[in-house]
């Protein structure tokens, strides 16, 4: 049936329209007329094959999806916020560990080559997940796409897609900022530091982003190699699986985990996320619900061993 769907949509201008519309309005009726719990519910089974227990959620990514619902601040919203977040952080940490910001804009407009300095330097919205553009050289981008493409995303509201209720009421800007490179000019390692009520527990490092060579490995504080894996789908049946190779242990690890516990103090469950540039230390972001908590982890019996080092507020 569905390779009949798929021939409909792809050979013939009925099938596509009439099939477009069903995908329209399904997509409607899930983000706008659907409560929140029933959509968690719901995409929960469709990823794990079994519903979520809401009422005691026990695995990690039961216990994140838990916190959707549950746990919502102003707080949330403003380090939701990728500009916003910049004052939380130099509060708690000082302003020194910030990427360099170039400019902030409402108006895709005043995004042109000739109002930007020299390159390197990253192109991204404030409010959605995805969509940065690293620039290398000016003459290589397509600038009026680039403004049609910033346009489309200030008109999203990304809650409304991921029922992360601290996109909700994030006001979309533009920022540019300085691009991060290694000696290499490479794209340097992704460290999300992952920490329970305050304290890390897990440590990703993301390797190659944007490429097929996309690795992801864990390590525990210690920076001991864990045998589980919780890996994004990078294309179409493949994912961030781990490398075969280590990486080596940074310098300033204890450095990097002082200031996520220090970040992190205000929230039960957050992702911090940071660059590690020839021995400096940039902040990244801060992520409340690590893949929105709808992937599994591998072997499955870690989903519930990380769970139960997460402790929800009691009822």
């Amino acid at each position: 049936m569905k390779t009949i769907i798929k021939q409909l949509y792809q050979n013939t201008l009925v099938g596509k329209y009439v099939i477009q519309k069903g995908i329209d309005i399904n997509t409607y009726y899930w983000r706008y007329l659907c409560s929140d719990k029933k959509v968690i519910e719901h995409r929960f089974k469709k990823s794990f094959g079994y519903p979520i227990d809401l009422e005691n959620p026990q695995t990690l990514n039961e216990k994140i999806n838990w916190l959707k619902l549950n746990n919502r601040s102003q707080l949330h919203t403003q380090c939701a916020d990728k500009y916003e977040v910049r004052d939380f952080v130099s509060e708690k940490i000082g302003d020194k560990y910030l990427v360099p910001l170039i400019s902030v804009t409402t108006n895709p407009d005043d995004i042109h080559p000739e109002k930007l300095p020299a390159p390197p330097f990253v192109i991204k919205t404030n409010h959605d997940s995805g969509g940065v553009v690293i620039v290398k050289d000016k003459n290589k981008i397509d600038w009026t796409a680039l403004r049609a493409d910033l346009k489309k995303r200030l008109g999203i509201n990304y809650y409304r897609k991921s029922k992360e209720w601290q996109y909700k009421n994030i006001v979309p800007r533009i920022i540019v900022e300085k691009f991060i490179t290694d000696e290499s000019g490479s794209t340097p390692f992704d460290y999300k530091v992952h920490c329970f009520n305050g304290t890390v527990k897990m440590i990703q490092v993301d390797m190659g982003r944007g490429t097929e060579s996309h690795y992801r490995n864990w390590y525990d504080p210690e920076w001991n190699r864990e045998p589980y894996r919780w890996s994004s789908k990078k294309g179409i049946d493949t994912f961030t699986h781990p490398s075969s190779t280590d990486v080596e242990k940074p310098a300033n690890l204890g450095e990097m985990i002082s200031l996520s516990e220090i970040i992190s103090k205000s929230f039960i469950y957050s992702r911090i996320d940071w660059y590690n540039i020839n021995g400096k230390i940039y902040f990244g972001e801060i992520t409340f619900h690590h893949d929105s908590g709808l992937r599994p982890i591998e072997p499955e019996e870690w989903d519930l061993r990380l769970g139960k080092q997460l402790k929800l507020p009691a009822k």
